[in-house]
Formats: structure tokens, sequence, C-alpha cells
């Protein structure tokens, strides 16, 4: 059911780096954003898979990982992603990316979850430093950063107690705590 896709998609940012993910189920995920709506049916979305060690190792260190967890630097070698997808935007297909981006990675992280597998999108990149690496040509621009894997953390919904209350947080077992504003919040009478 999508409900439970959507509540079991969380931002999962610890891993079981060990189970590793193959080229193919990474080929399987990008199917699904192949398939998502396009503005003006342009299709500019590109992807680079990485799911060898080697590979990931490069692209870890150019993200940032949870924001609000300040004295967090990110997961523990044996707590990385298994795998990584870069999503970039095709810039001699158009300079505009509006959301397609966005639905691709939604759709690609829906598919993780019902593969058993979780995910990140990451947008707090350092991207000149990835290019680099990744010999990325400047056509593409770099529009987000997909860690999978196999999740290695609990997270749990919660009702944000107030307006200002949405900073997520781990509770003492390590427990990922993320608060969502309520229904009632969102709706505009």
């Amino acid at each position: 059911m999508l409900t439970e896709l959507i509540e079991k998609n969380r931002s999962y940012r610890r891993f079981h780096q060990n189970v590793p993910i193959d080229r193919k189920t990474l080929e399987q995920l990008v199917e699904l954003a192949r398939r998502c709506p396009s503005a003006a049916n342009r299709q500019p979305l590109k992807f680079i898979l990485a799911g060898d060690p080697e590979l990931n190792a490069l692209i870890f260190p150019h993200l940032a990982w949870a924001g609000y967890l300040t004295d967090w630097p990110g997961p523990a070698d044996g707590e990385r992603p298994a795998a990584y997808i870069v999503i970039l935007g095709d810039t001699e297909i158009t300079r505009s990316f509006g959301c397609d981006h966005g639905i691709a990675a939604q759709s690609i992280l829906l598919g993780a979850v019902e593969l058993g597998l979780g995910g990140c999108m990451i947008g707090s990149i350092q991207r000149d430093k990835l290019r680099e690496v990744l010999k990325i040509p400047q056509r593409y621009e770099i529009l987000l950063v997909l860690a999978i894997g196999k999740p290695k953390e609990t997270v749990v919904l919660e009702t944000a107690k107030s307006p200002n209350d949405i900073k997520y947080w781990r509770d003492s077992a390590g427990v990922h705590h993320v608060p969502k504003r309520p229904l009632t919040e969102l709706i505009v009478e």
C-alpha cells in the first residue's frame, strides 16, 4: 500500500554498509525515475550509479549529513551507504529542471523501500569537488545525491508539539525522531 511505503520512506543516514547493492538493482530504481512525469516531457535527468566501494569512497566526503545533528559528522565507516545515485540535469536539454529531480528522487526511494532498502536525499553537496572526482562534464548540473542501502537505524515520525518544533533528533538509544507538523497546520482554509 502506498501509505505504508511513504511512512517507511524516511531519511535513513546509517546503513549496513556490508550489504551490497548490485548494478541491476540500481538500474531498476532508475527505471522508476525514467517512467516519471517530466515538465514538457523533456526528460533532462541523467544518473550516475555507484555501488562499488571505491567509487562510493570518492563520493562520501563531498556530502553533508543531518544538519540538525551538529555534533554528528555523518555515518561512520561500516554504516555508510552501499550505493549512491547522483541525479544530474542535462543543460543541453534545458536549463530549468523544475521539480523533475524531486519527483524522480521520491520515486527511486519509494522503489528502494519496496525492495527492503532505504535512502536519503542529499542536497548539501560540495558540487565542484564531486564534479572533479567523478569527472562530470560541465553540461550536467549536479542536482541531488541519493544515498541507498539497508537501513541500520530506526526512524519514527511524531507530531510536532509546536510550530517551531521541527528539528529531528536522536534519543539515547540512537532512534531518530522526526517531528511532523499536524495536518490542521498544513491546510489553509
